[in-house]
């Protein structure tokens, strides 16, 4: 069973979809997925699968990553009728969640990237559980970095683990001994800790909740000691004041755009 068969069985239960069935035989149906508001499109793809699975046939009018307007059509969906019905409202959350984040992302990378065309903006570990890699996928939709997936595929050093090894030197120094094939970052709290970092030769620091100006002095003391350090600035950064980081970040990270990004809206109508 794979994740669109999950979501589907949360939605259909044993029983199935009794209201389309109560009603319905083997009639067909017409039915156009419309945007209703300007934003960038993504989630066809996976709103195609999940209308397959159910014997109905999506044809992707706009593709994901598109910038759509109000009342575009961007799919359109053949087949029985209680197929159509059985699919709407999962195709459309798909489609609803992901168009949000990507063209949220899209508007912060927009900003940035007129600032500083080598900056990125990354997503976080901040997802829902279960929807990561869709909403990852939206970032990349939408012109931005998706970040560590998981806590396997990078080493990243927080707060929390700095504060059971004893010190940030130890727990570089640790982590080094043990992981050789895999990037290192470093999250820090204070320009001394940046320093401390910097001089172990880690891969990324995070500047995690600094001001622009403090995070602007770090970032140039550390890339005097080594210049190919990444700088990535996460923490107390909103759309109001990413722009303040961008001249000097080499990566802008933000939870907010996985998990409180409103989800743009699309309808299905029976033509």
């Amino acid at each position: 069973m794979d994740d669109m068969d999950r979501f589907l069985k949360e939605d259909l239960g044993v029983e199935g979809d009794i209201t389309s069935d109560a009603l319905f035989t083997d009639e067909t149906a017409i039915a156009v997925i419309i945007a209703k508001e300007d934003c960038i499109v993504a989630g066809l793809e996976e709103a195609k699968i999940i209308f397959s699975k159910i014997g109905a046939n999506a044809e992707i009018i706009a593709k994901d990553g598109d910038f759509v307007r109000k009342k575009d059509i961007v799919c359109k969906v053949t087949g029985p009728a209680k197929a159509i019905l059985k699919g709407e409202r999962l195709a459309l959350n798909f489609i609803g969640r992901m168009s949000g984040i990507a063209t949220e992302t899209k508007d912060l990378v927009d900003k940035c990237k007129k600032i500083n065309p080598k900056v990125t903006v990354a997503a976080t570990r901040k997802t829902t559980p279960g929807f990561r890699k869709y909403e990852k996928k939206a970032v990349l939709l939408g012109g931005g970095e998706t970040h560590r997936f998981g806590l396997y595929d990078a080493v990243m050093i927080k707060d929390n683990h700095i504060k059971i090894a004893g010190s940030i030197e130890d727990a570089i120094k640790k982590v080094k001994q043990k992981v050789h094939d895999k990037t290192i970052e470093v999250e820090v709290e204070n320009e001394r800790d940046a320093i401390l970092a910097a001089n172990l030769n880690v891969d990324v620091i995070m500047l995690d909740n600094f001001t622009p100006e403090n995070a602007k002095m770090a970032a140039k003391k550390i890339k005097e000691i080594n210049p190919n350090i990444l700088i990535e600035i996460s923490g107390g950064v909103k759309p109001e004041n990413i722009t303040k980081y961008a001249s000097f970040a080499d990566r802008i990270s933000l939870g907010s755009l996985t998990h409180s990004v409103k989800s743009k809206d699309f309808s299905l109508e029976i033509t």
